[in-house]
């Protein structure tokens, strides 16, 4: 990227500041709910599309969609992000195929069988996996990716905390549902914030910007009591849907934000400032 040195706004094409023409974007979690979203968004922007997830979630067909959608090359790849060596046969293939890495965006998570467990009764193998995904599978990602980005010009990492790396569950919000939020999901989401934050720093002047998104309460067909506990607790009294979220990773991606490192964009209704 070329920057323009000079004051003078009227020099400046803004539009063309969020373009992501032929620029290759993975996202990982790309058939989840936020991932689905962050993929069209992405490609509706001119973005040549990897979508990664599990072999359950068929990242092969959802890219084939996308690739006839919008008349683009795209990519669908099935790995385990904690498992390193998968992790490196994506790159490869990756720069196999495109010659380059722009983007990379951790949309993934692991909700297990189990994940709602109480926390005096949570089991170790639960907790193992829970982290093993979405702290370790962060970290596998950004290493192997990530450190191709920075020895080879630069380029863009988003990571996915949550509100619950940002402040504490509200355990109110639970009441009448069958929903919660377990000590090991905002444990791992701690630990992709505070890594994201490092990995900011320690690649900027290698020109790889590490930025984060938190988003909170993505409408997804909820219970009605959970809708109505989250109205009372929300400055905007509602739930977020994935396409405001998605909004946030076009900025973070492109060169809008192109001197904007180690921030965390909440997309979170306002959750967190009362």
């Amino acid at each position: 990227m070329n920057l323009e040195r000079t004051t003078d706004p009227t020099k400046i094409d803004f539009k063309a500041k969020f373009d992501l023409t032929d620029k290759v974007i993975v996202i990982t979690g790309g058939c989840g709910l936020i991932g689905r979203a962050f993929c069209e968004a992405s490609a509706q922007f001119g973005a040549h599309v990897v979508v990664v997830d599990i072999p359950a979630a068929e990242p092969a067909k959802f890219a084939a969609e996308m690739a006839e959608r919008h008349q683009k090359q795209m990519m669908g790849y099935s790995l385990d992000v904690a498992n390193k060596s998968e992790v490196e046969a994506l790159k490869k293939e990756v720069i196999s195929t495109f010659g380059k890495i722009d983007g990379l965006v951790n949309g993934h998570q692991n909700k297990t069988k189990s994940f709602f467990e109480p926390f005096e009764e949570y089991g170790e193998d639960n907790w193992d996996a829970v982290v093993e995904t979405n702290l370790k599978g962060t970290f596998l990602t950004c290493q192997m990716l990530g450190t191709w980005m920075s020895q080879n010009g630069g380029g863009s990492i988003v990571n996915i905390p949550s509100t619950y790396s940002v402040v504490a569950p509200n355990q109110n919000l639970y009441k009448g549902t069958s929903l919660g939020c377990p000590a090991a999901y905002s444990a791992s989401k701690g630990g992709v914030d505070a890594l994201s934050r490092y990995l900011a720093s320690y690649w900027a002047t290698k020109k790889v910007r590490v930025n984060m998104i938190t988003p909170h309460g993505v409408w997804n067909n909820h219970e009605k009591q959970f809708e109505d506990n989250f109205a009372r607790f929300s400055p905007m009294e509602r739930l977020s849907y994935n396409h405001e979220v998605a909004s946030a990773l076009i900025y973070l991606l492109s060169d809008a934000s192109s001197y904007v490192t180690g921030d965390n964009m909440l997309v979170e209704g306002g959750w967190t400032v009362w």
